[in-house]
C-alpha cells in the first residue's frame, strides 16, 4: 500500500503516480508561491530524456524533452508536457527503482532562474505558449514553448520547445553532445547510476531552503541577457502589396503556378522572434484583431522576416468563407475563444533576415517561405500551388464552391502594385463597392431594406444599384451601427430622381463586398447579396474590376530553325531543346536565375565546335543582362545573366545547350551561396561506389550542421550541393573545401584524393573542391549536356 501524504489538487497526479515507500523522490506537497527557478534533469527511464521544468505557483510546471534542449534555434524539439512535480524534485539526483513510475537515474543537468519577456506572463501556458528568457548554467537567453494542435486520441499534450535567435544561439547539438556532468555533483550519468546507494539527493529539503539554493546558483551565473528581439532585429516595415489583375480565363502552361483564391482578409505579417505586427493590405496594424495568429507565429520564433498570405476563416462547408471571417471577428474581436476559427495561409516571402527577396523569381521565393515555415503547424499554412494544368484546377475549384484562382508567373518578381505576372479567375462575379445611401426596411426586426452602392470612375463616384439580401441579424446591426453614424443630407454621386427617392444618404466611406449575377447594361448590379464590410481598403481606391483577356500561351522569344538537329545519335532538334528548358523553367530557374553564367554554346549542333562563353557583346537580346565583374587584373568586364525564362529560352535561340553557373549571386558578387563538391570517379569504378561517396560526404557535412543535395551531373559523376547562407569570403569558402577534400582524402586514401594528378586517382574518387572559388562554375541543376544523348 502506498504511503501517499496528503495531496493538493497541483500534485495529486504526481502523488498517485509514486509509491514513496519504494522511490527516494520527494513527497508531493506545494511550496511557497512567487518564485522563478527552472531546473532540467536528465533522464535514463525506459528512454532517455530531459525534463524540463518550470517554478509556477509554488510546483515545478513539467515538460519530458525526448532529444534534450536544443541551442539551435532551427531546432523544435518534442516536449511532452508531464504531471507537475513539487519545488523539491528540483534538487533530486539519483535513482528510480526499477518497475516504480520513472524507473531510472536522474541527473540534476541544467538548473537556474527563468522570466516571462516583457508583456507575458506564466499565465500564457495555459493558452498553449510560452516566450520567456533563461538564466542557467547551460540554457541561456530566449526560449520558446508552443503547444501543437492535438492529434485524435493524443492523452498528453505535445509541445514545441526551441531557441530564440539572440547571443546565447548555436548551431549543432552541442548543448546535450557537450554537457555530460550533473551541475550539482559533477557526475557522470554512469557514476550516479553507481552511487545509487549513497546518491546525492536534497529532496528531503524545505521548499525554502531550496529556493535559497537557487537563487545561490543564480548569482554564481548571473550574466545579462540580451533584451528580447535584439538580435534577431525588428520586423521589417511595411511595403505595398502585389496585386491580381482580373481575367476571364486561366492562363495556360507552365510558366504559371496556380494557387485557390482564398476568401479573406489580405495580410502582409512582419515578424522578428516574438515579435509580429499584422497588417492589412493597405497598411492598418490589426495585429489586435488577429492577436491568436500573431502569437502562433511569434512561438515560430522566425528571424526577421515578411511574408504574405490571407486570414481565413471556413463555413460549415470547409471553404474559406467571408462572412464567417466578418462573424468571427464580431463576436470574439480575434480573440482566444476564436483562435481555433482563424487560420493564415501563407503565399509569398519578400524578406528574411535583411534581405530583400522581392526581386527574386516567385518560385524561388515559394520554396524560400516553405523552408522558413517548414515546422508551422496548424493554424499557420503554407498555400499549396501546381505548376501547369491551372484550368483542371479551376473547374475543380468551382465545382467545390471555392471562389476561384490566382495565376503567378513562375519567374516574376514582386512589385508592390496592380500587374499581369499575378491574375485572379473568379468562379461567381464580385466586387467591392462604396456604400452611398440605404433605404427603410417596413419589415419587423431590419434596420435597412437595401444598401445603395457606387464605385469610383476617376474623381467621380458611379451608381452602381442595390443589394438587399444576404444580411444577417448580426450584420444588419453592425451595418445599422456604421450608417448611422456617417449620415448627411445631400447625395454623395449623381443619380436620377426615381433611383433617389426615399434614400438616406451616407458619407462614402464604407466599402464592402457583393457578389452577383451580372451587371447589366447601365452597369448596375442584378441579383446582388451582400458578402462583408472591407475595412481593410479605403473607399477612394474602390473602382470597377473588368475582366480582361487571359495572358496568352507562353509567348516567348521565337525559335529559329527549330529543325535543326543538335544532337545527331538521338535526333534532339533545337525545337525539342526549347520546348525541354521551356517545360523545366519553374525547376532550373531558382538555380540559374540572376546567377552569373558560363554558357556551353554549339550552334551547328553538339557534335560541331562548341565553346563556353561568358560575356555578351549585346547579340542575346533584352532578355539577357549584364552584371560587371572585376577581373584579376583589376579590369571590369561584363557577365551574363538571366531572370526569366524568356532569358533561358533567348540563350537556347542562340545555340546553348549548357547553362553552368558562379556560386554567387549577380546582386553579391563576392558572397558565395553555393558549395559543390564534384565526385569524379577513376576510370572503371563502378558507379556506386559514387553513390556511397556522396553518402559518406553528406554524413561529414551534416556533423558541421550543412545540409546537403546530391545531384547526377549528367556525366559519370555526382555533384554535392550544399545551399549556404550568404556572408563570407571567397577565400575561406575556397579554404573551407579544400581542406573538407583533403580531410576526406586523409580518413580514408584507399577511396578518396584530393588532387587532380590522374597518377594519383587510379581507383579512387577525386573529390573537386576547385569549383568553390571566384570565377567557378559548376553545371546548373536541370541543366542539359552537350553529350551523346541528350543527358
Amino acid at each position: 500500500m502506498s504511503k501517499v501524504p496528503p495531496a493538493t489538487n497541483l500534485l495529486a497526479e504526481y502523488n498517485r503516480k509514486r509509491d514513496f515507500a519504494k522511490t527516494a523522490e520527494p513527497a508531493g506537497t506545494p511550496g511557497p508561491r512567487g518564485g522563478n527557478s527552472f531546473v532540467v534533469q536528465k533522464h535514463a527511464a525506459t528512454r532517455l530524456h530531459w525534463d524540463f521544468r518550470l517554478e509556477v505557483g509554488g510546483v515545478l510546471k513539467s515538460w519530458a524533452v525526448t532529444k534534450g534542449p536544443s541551442a539551435d534555434p532551427e531546432d523544435k524539439r518534442l516536449a511532452v508536457r508531464t504531471e507537475d512535480h513539487p519545488l523539491a524534485y528540483g534538487v533530486f539526483e539519483g535513482g528510480i527503482p526499477k518497475g516504480e513510475y520513472g524507473g531510472g537515474t536522474v541527473m540534476l543537468w541544467d538548473r537556474g532562474t527563468w522570466a516571462p519577456i516583457a508583456g507575458k506572463s506564466a499565465k500564457d501556458i495555459d493558452d498553449g505558449h510560452l516566450h520567456f528568457i533563461l538564466d542557467g548554467e547551460r540554457m541561456k537567453g530566449e526560449w520558446l514553448l508552443v503547444r501543437m494542435k492535438p492529434r485524435p486520441g493524443e492523452k498528453r499534450e505535445s509541445w514545441l520547445l526551441r531557441k530564440v535567435m539572440d547571443a546565447y544561439a548555436q548551431k549543432g547539438e552541442g548543448l546535450v553532445e557537450q554537457a555530460l556532468t550533473s551541475v550539482l555533483t559533477g557526475r557522470t550519468m554512469a557514476q550516479i547510476a553507481a552511487d545509487w546507494g549513497g546518491s546525492h539527493s536534497l529532496s528531503g529539503q524545505s521548499g525554502k531552503a531550496f529556493t535559497q539554493i537557487m537563487e545561490a546558483a543564480a548569482k554564481r551565473n548571473a550574466r545579462k541577457v540580451l533584451p528580447q528581439g535584439k538580435a534577431l532585429g525588428r520586423p521589417p516595415k511595411f511595403r505595398p502589396v502585389q496585386l491580381a489583375t482580373l481575367v476571364d480565363a486561366v492562363p495556360p502552361g507552365n510558366l504559371w503556378m496556380h494557387e485557390i483564391k482564398f476568401d479573406g482578409y489580405r495580410a502582409l505579417v512582419a515578424a522578428a522572434g516574438g515579435q509580429v505586427v499584422v497588417h492589412t493590405r493597405s497598411g492598418l496594424d490589426w495585429t489586435d484583431k488577429f492577436a491568436p495568429l500573431a502569437a502562433h507565429i511569434a512561438a515560430l520564433g522566425l528571424p526577421a522576416c515578411l511574408i504574405d498570405g490571407e486570414i481565413i476563416a471556413r463555413g460549415k462547408d470547409g471553404n474559406p468563407d467571408f462572412s464567417g471571417l466578418q462573424a468571427v471577428l464580431r463576436r470574439g474581436k480575434g480573440g482566444q475563444s476564436d483562435q481555433d476559427e482563424l487560420e493564415f495561409h501563407a503565399f509569398d516571402l519578400i524578406e528574411v533576415s535583411g534581405e530583400n527577396l522581392a526581386n527574386l523569381p516567385n518560385i524561388e521565393r515559394k520554396e524560400r517561405l516553405e523552408a522558413l515555415l517548414s515546422e508551422a503547424q496548424a493554424p499557420i499554412f503554407i498555400a499549396d500551388h501546381i505548376i501547369g494544368a491551372g484550368e483542371k484546377l479551376f473547374e475543380a475549384l468551382c465545382a467545390a464552391g471555392q471562389e476561384g484562382v490566382i495565376a503567378k508567373r513562375v519567374d516574376a518578381p514582386y512589385r508592390g502594385r496592380r500587374s499581369k505576372n499575378w491574375v485572379k479567375v473568379k468562379c461567381t462575379r464580385r466586387q467591392e463597392f462604396v456604400v452611398v445611401g440605404w433605404t427603410k426596411s417596413s419589415a419587423r426586426g431590419r434596420s435597412f431594406s437595401s444598401l445603395l452602392l457606387g464605385q469610383y470612375a476617376g474623381k467621380a463616384l458611379v451608381y452602381r444599384g442595390k443589394v438587399g439580401t444576404g444580411f444577417d441579424a448580426a450584420s444588419q446591426a453592425d451595418l445599422a451601427t456604421r450608417l448611422e453614424k456617417t449620415g448627411r443630407k445631400s447625395p454623395p454621386l449623381a443619380m436620377s430622381d426615381a433611383d433617389a427617392r426615399g434614400v438616406h444618404w451616407v458619407t462614402p466611406k464604407l466599402v464592402v463586398e457583393v457578389a452577383f449575377a451580372e451587371l447589366t447594361r447601365e452597369g448596375r448590379v442584378r441579383h446582388g447579396s451582400f458578402l462583408g464590410v472591407r475595412s481593410d481598403k479605403p473607399a477612394a481606391t474602390v473602382v470597377a474590376e473588368k475582366a480582361r483577356a487571359a495572358p496568352p500561351q507562353e509567348s516567348l522569344v521565337k525559335i529559329s530553325n527549330r529543325d535543326r538537329v543538335l544532337f545527331p545519335e538521338s535526333g534532339e532538334t533545337k525545337g525539342d531543346l526549347a520546348d525541354y528548358y521551356l517545360g523545366v523553367a519553374p525547376l532550373i530557374l531558382p538555380f540559374a536565375a540572376r546567377r552569373p553564367l558560363s554558357l556551353v554554346r554549339c550552334p551547328q549542333g553538339r557534335a560541331k565546335k562548341c565553346f563556353f562563353q561568358k560575356h555578351d557583346s549585346g547579340t542575346f537580346g533584352d532578355h539577357v543582362h549584364h552584371v560587371p565583374i572585376r577581373e584579376k587584373d583589376g579590369g571590369l568586364e561584363d557577365y551574363l545573366y538571366i531572370d526569366d525564362a524568356e532569358g533561358l529560352i533567348s540563350c537556347v535561340q542562340m545555340g546553348t545547350i549548357e547553362f553552368h553557373g558562379w556560386g554567387a549571386r549577380a546582386d553579391a558578387v563576392d558572397l558565395p551561396d553555393r558549395l559543390v563538391f564534384d565526385l569524379d570517379p577513376d576510370e572503371g569504378l563502378d558507379f556506386r561506389q559514387c553513390v556511397r561517396a556522396a553518402g559518406d560526404i553528406r554524413t561529414q557535412l551534416a556533423d558541421l550542421g550543412l545540409v546537403t543535395f546530391a545531384m547526377l551531373s549528367g556525366g559519370k559523376g555526382i555533384h554535392v550541393v550544399v545551399p549556404l547562407r550568404r556572408g563570407h569570403s571567397w577565400e575561406a569558402h575556397k579554404n573551407f573545401a579544400h581542406r573538407f577534400a583533403e580531410a576526406m582524402s586523409l580518413s580514408q586514401p584507399e577511396r578518396y584524393v584530393a588532387t587532380m594528378s590522374k597518377a594519383k586517382r587510379k581507383g579512387r574518387i577525386f573529390i573537386d573542391w576547385l569549383r568553390n572559388q571566384r570565377g567557378a562554375t559548376a553545371v546548373l541543376p536541370y541543366s542539359v549536356r552537350a553529350r551523346e544523348g541528350a543527358p
